[in-house]
């Protein structure tokens, strides 16, 4: 045994040691309470500076990578690895790149695309899209996704707007064609994915598939000479009118490919996509995510609420996509015995209301909620990366200096940013709602619309805090914590959002008023207990010595608007009130809502179940409330 002589020969630390040791305990404990998210904040920053600079350093050096090159790529390192599962059939990396070759080599043999043309896609979520969208990326081409829920006056002026040379449409859209052929420009050549064509002057794709070589086309075709240079074409909404075709930059693919991978995804997971793909966050986020990762997706036709949590038990799924509405209508199925019996631990989308999101945690398990911002045609975007409920980002000050942004004040009576004497903007102080601006420069272009420059220069703001600064207006109002945690507030203008689109208050307006006995129409979003985003409602003054014929409203609404951007409220008023600036007043409508009991206006609710506008009583106002009548 050891003496006591023996102990006491031990090394004795310096004295300064235990100073020093209290002295990290203090810092780390100072750090935690005065700034707890420095860490969170450093490690997600060093990620975005990473990526940024992998880029910078492929151009330093001559090199252009896009996402496009990396998937080429990735299908010769790993050809046999599952890139989509699409109803339990199996696509390799090298059966994706095969099938898209065999699809440019049929456009290279039978039209005369040149690089840099643009071709027009209406498909709906298949393996084709995908196919379609990488074999015409491969000629150099630029592809304009279309929203395929669009109709008629819509979806003419989409495909107009993009002037294409080439239209592809889906076999399950083929009733869609049917309806805008007659309308459709003449020298735009239409190519469906069909071995069979009932139309005349349309070409088949299927067939000519099959007989096409497998080899790659040349590769000055797809080669980036630029990556400011367009690649895609993605429409949305924006604040006013009819859709617009967000130009979509390979830098802006890129940037949204390494979504998944900034929120800590890896070539191991498995990302269930249920969102369409014409949808940046579908195809950018989604499918651009997967292959910056080099991971395997799965696609879904349509999203099931039924199926979702099966589909992600047999297929392992461990990513989710959402948008707000899809958790909620995970959260309103019936509870079922092992929800958390699943592999999902990240989910990664936008809109998600706090006490939907607490919900979800609550009854499916430990999955990190990824929020995020970003408009399709911006320059910002935000990432909640420490997964604070309800906000969808955070900022501080390194952050700015690469993304500067800023919240300034608006005047919602006259619809515009607010000057100061001196015509300059001001900004808002934190914890108060102001409207989201990001600067433009080099490094955060905007490049806004294809074929409509009036709308591009309507999207930026000059002379904001000094003589010659250029902004991109988001339309999208904020609130700023004095944590700088970012929450989204509101959509400003003539937009409101419903079933996760944006819906243009002037393109349904204009859509009713080509009735014959509505003289004018003031559409707004009200908001619903329970449900994201707003409905849509209308305020209708009719012609003189006419009636409002309920039937024939039904049947125009659903023929001529998507299903989410059907008004879901009629209100019929005898005179319309107007704004000092001679615009339709909209604040005390919406205001006023939806209920019977206090609009002594006429009102009507569209009954889905009934297929017609119904008188909206109480007792319907009631069922609509308490969430007995389905939306």
């Amino acid at each position: 045994m050891r003496g006591w002589d023996d102990l006491y020969s031990l090394p004795v630390p310096p004295s300064w040691v235990p100073g020093a040791a209290v002295g990290v305990l203090s810092l780390h404990f100072m750090q935690k309470l005065l700034f707890p998210y420095f860490w969170a904040d450093l490690r997600y920053l060093l990620k975005v500076l990473t990526y940024g600079l992998r880029v910078e350093m492929y151009r330093l050096q001559g090199r252009i990578v896009t996402v496009l090159d990396k998937f080429m790529k990735l299908a010769e390192k790993q050809p046999h690895k599952p890139f989509l599962i699409y109803e339990g059939t199996v696509h390799s990396y090298q059966d994706v790149d095969r099938r898209s070759n065999r699809i440019a080599q049929v456009f290279l043999q039978h039209e005369a695309l040149k690089k840099g043309d643009t071709v027009a896609l209406l498909m709906g979520n298949e393996p084709d899209f995908i196919h379609v969208w990488f074999g015409l990326a491969k000629l150099g081409c630029v592809v304009a996704f279309l929203n395929f829920n669009i109709r008629l006056r819509s979806l003419l002026h989409c495909v107009s707007s993009c002037e294409p040379k080439i239209l592809v449409v889906g076999a399950d859209l083929l009733g869609t064609l049917e309806e805008i052929l007659p309308n459709l420009q003449k020298d735009v050549s239409v190519w469906i994915m069909a071995k069979d064509s009932a139309f005349p002057s349309v070409h088949t794709l299927l067939d000519k598939i099959e007989a096409a070589s497998e080899d790659p086309v040349p590769v000055n075709r797809c080669s980036a000479n630029n990556l400011k240079s367009a690649v895609l074409y993605i429409f949305t909404s924006g604040t006013t009118g009819l859709p617009k075709a967000a130009v979509i930059s390979h830098m802006q693919v890129l940037k949204g490919a390494a979504g998944l991978w900034a929120f800590g995804a890896t070539a191991e997971d498995i990302i269930y996509i249920t969102l369409p793909l014409y949808h940046s966050a579908a195809s950018l986020l989604g499918i651009g995510g997967c292959i910056e990762l080099g991971a395997t997706c799965v696609l879904k036709k349509k999203f099931s609420a039924s199926q979702f949590w099966s589909d992600c038990k047999k297929y392992n799924v461990t990513v989710i996509q959402y948008i707000g509405e899809l958790c909620r209508y995970l959260c309103n199925q019936p509870v079922k015995e092992g929800e958390k019996n699943h592999k999902v631990r990240l989910a990664v989308g936008n809109g998600v209301r706090n006490d939907v999101w607490r919900e979800f945690l609550d009854r499916f398990g430990a999955i990190k909620i990824c929020e995020f911002y970003g408009a399709t045609e911006g320059n910002i975007c935000f990432m909640n990366h420490t997964g604070k409920i309800g906000s969808v980002g955070r900022t501080n000050f390194f952050y700015k200096l690469f993304f500067p942004f800023d919240l300034i004040q608006y005047d919602f009576q006259k619809d515009e940013p607010i000057r100061n004497k001196h015509g300059w903007c001001e900004k808002v102080k934190k914890g108060e709602a102001g409207l989201l601006i990001s600067k433009v420069n080099a490094k955060n272009p905007f490049f806004g619309y294809a074929g409509n420059k009036r709308h591009t220069e309507k999207k930026l703001l000059c002379d904001v805090f000094k003589k010659g600064d250029l902004y991109f207006n988001t339309g999208d109002l904020m609130v700023q914590d004095h944590d700088n945690f970012l929450y989204f507030w509101d959509r400003i203008g003539d937009t409101f959002r419903w079933k996760g689109e944006n819906v243009a208050t002037t393109e349904v307006s204009g859509v009713i008023v080509m009735l014959d006995f509505v003289q004018e129409a003031n559409v707004y979003g009200v908001s619903v207990p329970d449900h994201e985003g707003k409905a849509g409602m209308v305020s209708l003054i009719l012609k003189q010595n006419t009636s409002l014929d309920l039937e024939e409203m039904y049947k125009h609404v659903v023929t001529y608007l998507p299903s989410y951007a059907r008004p879901l409220f009629l209100r019929v008023q005898e005179k319309m009130e107007m704004t000092g600036t001679f615009k339709q007043q909209k604040f005390r409508l919406v205001d006023e809502g939806f209920n019977p009991s206090t609009v002594t206006d006429p009102l009507y609710f569209l009954d889905n179940s009934k297929k017609a506008y119904v008188l909206l009583t109480k007792e319907v106002h009631e069922m609509i409330l308490s969430g007995k009548m389905k939306l």
